[in-house]
């Protein structure tokens, strides 16, 4: 990828960050299994108990210019942005659960 096209992503990602209630990122690798394997769990949370978050995912090996804006340089990482502000960042081992816990209550404070 080239630079004006992650100029292109990033400026693209801000703005769907800024026009949207609530947006996961979800940085990771392709050849991070940890990361692989939380993915499809990540999807399945958000589309069963919060689907109102968009779910966005960010291959730290292709956008290093994206994971350097938003300081993700771990893979797995999630940031959580509720009305345009990041609330919520886990790295590294993160538990679904405690994934779940950390969003709740922000979900419903703005959609409930």
């Amino acid at each position: 990828m080239n630079t004006s096209n992650q100029n292109a992503n990033l400026t693209q990602l801000k703005t769907t960050i800024a026009n949207n209630l609530a947006v996961l990122l979800f940085f990771n690798t392709q050849s991070c299994n940890v990361g692989e394997a939380l993915e499809p769990k990540v999807k399945n949370l958000l589309s069963s108990n919060f689907p109102k978050i968009k779910m966005f995912t960010v291959d730290l090996n292709f956008s290093p210019q994206i994971a350097a804006s938003y300081n993700a340089f771990v893979e797995p990482t999630i940031l959580v942005f509720f009305d345009g502000k990041e609330t919520i960042r886990k790295s590294r081992n993160i538990g679904i659960y405690e994934l779940e816990e950390a969003i709740k209550r922000p979900y419903q404070l703005i959609f409930e």
